[in-house]
């Protein structure tokens, strides 16, 4: 029993390795990821309960650099493995939910430990091999925010419970924060294995169980986020992972008694899909469940006349490019003043013309391979779509060649038209579409940057002028949820920038941050009476 209140070790954001040239780092991790890469294919079950389950239908694991390699397999499931991930979750719920917090705390705190020790290598290589990620991206990404999402969710949890209510004299009021009753669905993307180990941790976390569904070109990764759980001292069931069709898996778990919460990341047509599907069966449901999602984008970079050009050109070109532009937050619309431009034109081209193409094994190479083939054909449709368009003029990139693996050159294009299709539609890859706007109509273009797009995710604006960035502050406060100033509009940092954005980008909801975690519990206020009335007479009936 719990006999204290336990002060939890201080989060602090864990450091960023450089893996910079003859490092003992950098050659750490080309040695684990060359290792991944020559061993024999790995075979990688759906972990339901205490169990391992393989079937006989097996889908291949390949790099997208080097989409010949076969990597592995994974087991694909059917509704069957879904109703029994369901049942092992719900076998779960009663240990794990009386679990004092302070163990459940101690788990995740382990987790981020392991992750930032033994299991940082292997991490970080599988993510370079299954989701072409380079080197930094990796570390920023699926060892460094993964560790900070454990260390500062625990903090984010500890505080959520010290917040309580006032009590009148005789009287204690409590308020006790408690899990969802029934199991969360997370449902998460290739992108980011933080986000796909976050969605889960962090409803558990806070004492619910989980059926976790992976994106498919992820469960390389997916498979070591299970490992670092369970060697973490996770219980069995509390976390289940199963690789089904989407469709397969909503038709049983939108339709259980005991299905209370969605945590989400991926399209917005299939978050708004999935909301009408448990709108239309709130009637099988013991609770009204809660929706989290996090979705789509379409960043925005606006530079003002009195921008530095050189900043602008380097937001433009990280924004855009790191990771192949597959961020929900990467820049993909821009607009530029037109006294600036040729200056930042020049600088821009310069950037992005020297950026290197290629394996993650190359840490010399800045983009890699976009995630699948589908994903290919899709952006370098949009490529095409452009180069025939009399309104578009192509100034960087505009090559692809899916040969080997799925690359895509850093492409921009300049438009007249700021309703152009790819200044509004978003591309999910490394396409960025410039509009160049007149200096003097600064507010307009402000504007026409709020009215352009159904998203409100990410966006930045870049000036010195502090009267400009005021009122781009002001005129865009509804056009994204993470806004910079004089930065590229993506790398948000857990404790630091908490992420999420609405309108059609999602519920705002902000991983990172407690407000995230309150979604996941059920508050009960007790209230107790320490010296009761005997008689219902109130003095005012006195005569």
């Amino acid at each position: 029993m719990s006999n204290a209140f336990f002060k939890t070790p201080l989060a602090i954001n864990e450091p960023v390795k450089s893996y910079a040239k003859g490092s003992e780092d950098r050659a750490g991790l080309l040695s684990f990821y060359n290792k991944m890469y020559s061993q024999q294919p790995i075979d990688v079950p759906m972990y339901i309960g205490a169990k391992e389950i393989r079937t006989n239908n097996k889908k291949p694991m390949s790099p997208p650099h080097e989409h010949q390699k076969v990597l592995g397999h994974f087991n694909f499931g059917d509704a069957s493995h879904v109703r029994d991930a369901i049942d092992a979750a719900m076998a779960a719920r009663s240990a794990w939910a009386n679990l004092p917090w302070e163990d459940r705390a101690a788990i995740f705190l382990k987790a981020a430990d392991l992750l930032a020790g033994p299991f940082r290598n292997k991490m970080n290589a599988a993510t370079m091999l299954a989701q072409s990620k380079n080197v930094f991206q990796s570390e920023i990404d699926a060892a460094c925010e993964l560790i900070d999402f454990l260390r500062f969710n625990v903090q984010y949890m500890t505080q959520i419970y010290k917040e309580q209510p006032e009590s009148s004299p005789g009287v204690w009021n409590r308020l006790q924060y408690r899990p969802l009753e029934g199991f969360v669905f997370a449902i998460t993307p290739f992108n980011f294995t933080a986000i796909a180990a976050n969605l889960c941790a962090a409803p558990a976390m806070m004492g619910n169980v989980v059926v976790w569904k992976p994106s498919d070109s992820q469960v390389y990764s997916a498979q070591v986020i299970m490992e670092l759980f369970k060697a973490a001292g996770l219980p069995d069931g509390v976390v289940n992972m199963i690789t089904v069709d989407g469709p397969v898996a909503g038709d049983v778990i939108f339709k259980h008694k005991d299905f209370s919460g969605l945590h989400f990341t991926g399209s917005t047509n299939v978050f708004r899909a999935l909301w009408k599907q448990i709108g239309e069966n709130l009637s099988y449901y013991r609770t009204y469940p809660r929706i989290v999602g996090e979705t789509g984008g379409k960043d925005f970079v606006v530079a003002h006349a009195s921008a530095i050009p050189a900043v602008v050109a380097t937001a433009l070109a990280r924004g855009a490019f790191e990771f192949q532009g597959q961020k929900c937050s990467a820049a993909s619309r821009a607009y530029l003043p037109k006294s600036l431009w040729p200056e930042i034109k020049k600088l821009y081209v310069e950037q992005v013309n020297s950026i290197k193409i290629g394996s993650p094994y190359d840490t010399s190479n800045f983009v890699n391979a976009v995630i699948d083939e589908t994903a290919f054909d899709k952006i370098s449709s949009f490529i095409d779509y452009c180069k025939a368009q009399a309104d578009a003029e192509l100034i960087t990139g505009g090559g692809y060649d899916k040969s080997t693996g799925y690359f895509i050159e850093p492409t921009t294009f300049v438009t007249t038209n700021p309703k152009f299709r790819t200044m509004c539609e978003e591309i999910f890859g490394p396409v960025l579409t410039i509009y160049v706007y007149d200096d003097n109509d600064y507010e307009q273009t402000l504007k026409l940057v709020d009215e352009t797009s159904e998203y409100a995710l990410t966006g930045s604006i870049i000036a010195q002028d502090r009267y400009a960035i005021n009122t781009a502050t002001r005129i865009l406060e509804n056009a994204a949820g993470n806004f910079y100033i004089n930065d590229k509009p993506s790398g948000a940092v857990v404790g630091q920038q908490p992420f999420g954005g609405a309108r059609g980008s999602g519920t705002n909801d902000k991983a990172g941050a407690a407000m995230n975690l309150l979604r996941w519990v059920s508050a009960r206020t007790i209230k107790e009476t320490f010296v009761p009335p005997h008689n219902y007479q109130y003095p005012f009936l006195e005569q």
